[in-house]
């Protein structure tokens, strides 16, 4: 619908003359008719962001009309006006979703107020409408494998319920997405997810970080801080990593879960909160509890609904997929125009391992929509880790290394130049300093198919 656009509805000519003059004259674009049923069939085909809506009117009045609006499901601001205003009718139409009520005469100060806070709430509710379909776009489990299908069916099962889900995952697999899909998804998404990531704190500060600390509670302790579980009051506390947390935070844990009450450090007022606590962790707690490094009583308390997040090795077809979703995303972020991936090139990325799980997929496909030139993606322009005789990573420290790293390097940097050089391997030695004879050389070692350039 046009922005700040207004439809007048009233039976009188002079107002619908003088109103709309000024509304223009204040920037607005106005429309008027002389009935509801006017009114009506107009919105079948054009739309506004603000309907003022005379009550009296010829055949049905107002507030039948306002009544048919609502059924017709009009997202238009509605402000009532009336000359023989009463209580009665000013709760009805507020009843019926009428923004305001206002009454004539007219006051041109009072109207242009009114109007003004309309269209305010009206854009207000607009961009809260579309943070809220952006963040469930963003929160999306993507994936067609039968564990992925399996895990959204359970995520709609448990997100609108109040139970404790304890998430399983190896690193990169998707547990900080499965969380937030959760608060999303629950009753308590107008509230906060707030996240503490439990192997990232200092063992020393994270009794503070969780709940909080009055001032002079310990050296350095300078104000009163607010903790995690108090800021997700209402809402979502999210305990990522939580095998990491020590056994005496865990203790501490295990009573605010138990109360859902607790003392901020150095404190001795309790503080109760109503929090709903998601757990992850890319740790096997069966043994972390054999070695005594994680409580049982915790473990149970946080393990009500279990979720398990399947590596990418497990679920290969979803790579195609994901790797279209985040082309796509990458190519929106930098401007650029998306690309294909050859068939060949999706046959080597459902055939890698995958040791860093999704988070390695996105990042090695950020870092192709950036470096690649032309449109579209091919073998020789995967990372040469990805490149392995077998088409895995059995040994990540491997992969990790220096030289591995340089040999990635090396690769991108000289498919970049080919691409700037059409393919042409003298203006390609050129441009990188080398002979040709050494280019040859280097592209062999790459791996590089020169009869692809």
């Amino acid at each position: 619908m046009p922005r700040n656009s207004i439809l007048l509805v009233d039976d009188e000519a002079g107002i619908r003359q003088s109103l709309s003059a000024v509304l223009r004259e204040e920037g607005f674009k106005v429309e008027t008719v002389d009935s509801g049923e006017a009114c009506l069939s107009l919105l079948e085909s054009h739309s506004f962001e603000l309907i003022l809506l005379d009550v009296w009117l010829p055949g049905i009045d107002g507030l039948e009309t306002l009544e048919a609006l609502k059924r017709m499901g009009v997202p238009s601001a509605i402000v009532m006006i009336s000359g023989h205003g009463t209580i009665e009718t000013a709760v009805k139409a507020t009843r019926l979703g009428a923004f305001d009520f206002i009454e004539k005469p007219l006051s041109i100060e009072k109207t242009l107020l009114v109007v003004k806070n309309a269209l305010d709430h009206k854009h207000l509710q607009d961009e809260n409408r579309r943070l809220r379909s952006e963040l469930g776009a963003r929160y999306r489990i993507i994936g067609n494998s039968v564990p992925m299908k399996a895990l959204r069916q359970q995520l709609g099962i448990a997100a609108p319920t109040n139970g404790r889900v304890l998430i399983f995952g190896e690193s990169g697999s998707g547990k900080e997405l499965v969380a937030h899909a959760l608060h999303h998804q629950s009753l308590r998404n107008s509230a906060p997810f707030v996240e503490v990531n439990c192997a990232a704190i200092p063992d020393e500060l994270i009794e503070s970080e969780l709940f909080g600390h009055v001032k002079g509670a310990f050296t350095g302790a300078t104000q009163s801080k607010t903790g995690k579980l108090e800021k997700a009051d209402g809402g979502t506390l999210f305990l990522d990593e939580v095998g990491d947390m020590s056994l005496k935070t865990q203790a501490k844990v295990l009573r605010a879960l138990e109360e859902q009450r607790f003392e901020p450090v150095g404190s001795s007022a309790p503080v109760s909160v109503d929090v709903r606590i998601i757990a992850a962790t890319n740790k096997n707690l069966d043994e972390e509890m054999e070695k005594g490094n994680f409580r049982q009583d915790l473990f149970y308390r946080l393990n009500v609904i279990p979720f398990y997040v399947p590596p990418l090795r497990e679920r290969v077809e979803d790579v195609p997929v994901l790797t279209e979703h985040f082309i796509q995303e990458f190519s929106q972020l930098y401007g650029r125009k998306p690309k294909e991936v050859s068939p060949e090139a999706m046959d080597v990325l459902k055939q890698y391992r995958w040791p860093g799980n999704v988070r390695e997929l996105r990042n090695l496909v950020e870092r192709m929509v950036i470096m690649t030139a032309g449109s579209r993606l091919e073998v020789r322009h995967l990372p040469s880790v990805v490149l392995k005789e077998n088409g895995s990573a059995e040994d990540p420290a491997e992969a990790r290394s220096l030289s591995e790293a340089r040999l990635a390097f090396d690769r991108d940097y000289i498919l970049k130049k080919l691409e700037e050089n059409g393919g042409n391997i003298s203006r390609t030695a050129d441009a990188l300093g080398i002979e040709r004879s050494h280019l040859y050389r280097k592209l062999k070692s790459l791996r590089i198919n020169l009869e692809r350039n």
